[in-house]
């Protein structure tokens, strides 16, 4: 195939504008923030669950205060009731030992039923404290994760402006390159990556190997129009390039 040194050095720079595109694509798709934000997501999934369970075992701890709740006022109810027929002195001697004794048993249980209801009420508090922990955390990532993702939309702009104008010059260059070398660099570049590098002292830039002395020959003899292709990697080889 023959095509002018001017098209090959075309076709060099159409490789070097798909080689930019190619890093400007994977810059885009590995921008720290997308790490960030991966993080963050994960981490609020992590506390919505927390929060949901909080607000549960808060629920749970809640009715299990009703009932030590209204234990103790069975109790406070039972107790004043015998409290107030001892203070009336109406009641016979036996039924007065007896309610002595009641009062005592009952004053003691509602000792223990009152413990039982502050360690109630202390867990709710912990629990409470917690939650309100989760909820600003929840909160301080929500605020971080839309500053990230303000940073990301800002960065991704950029390099999608510079993909958009690469590829802009490129299809510019590639209209006024021969169309049948065009057609060769884009089946090649399909095939391993790399359509088109630079012979430059007497190497190839595209796979870095020396190109052997019988072909190093053979090429000192082909007119400057001639395409060369390189036997290692098969890419077009454009000698003259700087």
């Amino acid at each position: 195939m023959k095509a002018s040194p001017s098209d090959q050095l075309q076709i060099l720079d159409i490789q070097r504008m798909d080689f930019q595109v190619a890093t400007l694509r994977n810059k885009l798709a590995s921008l720290p923030e997308i790490a960030e934000l991966l993080a963050c997501t994960q981490r609020l999934s992590v506390l919505r669950d927390l929060v949901i369970a909080a607000e549960t075992q808060i629920s749970d701890i809640k009715r299990e205060l009703l009932r030590a709740e209204a234990d103790v006022e069975q109790v406070v109810v039972r107790l004043e009731r015998d409290e107030k027929r001892l203070s009336e002195g109406t009641a016979a001697p036996k039924e007065l030992e007896k309610l002595q004794h009641e009062v005592e048993t009952l004053s003691a249980r509602r000792s223990e039923l009152e413990e039982v209801e502050l360690e109630v009420m202390l867990r709710i508090d912990s629990i409470k404290s917690r939650l309100e922990e989760l909820k600003g955390e929840e909160e301080s990532l929500n605020i971080a994760s839309a500053d990230i993702q303000a940073r990301k939309n800002a960065a991704s702009t950029l390099i999608e402006e510079e993909i958009a104008s690469t590829i802009s010059e490129r299809n510019t260059t590639a209209a006024s390159v021969d169309h049948a070398l065009l057609e060769l660099y884009e089946k090649i570049r399909s095939s391993t990556g790399t359509g088109a590098a630079a012979f430059r002292e007497g190497r190839c830039d595209g796979c870095h190997l020396a190109i052997n002395s019988v072909e190093l020959g053979r090429m000192k003899t082909l007119a400057s129009d001639e395409v060369v292709r390189c036997e290692e990697c098969r890419c077009i080889l454009v000698r003259g390039a700087k």
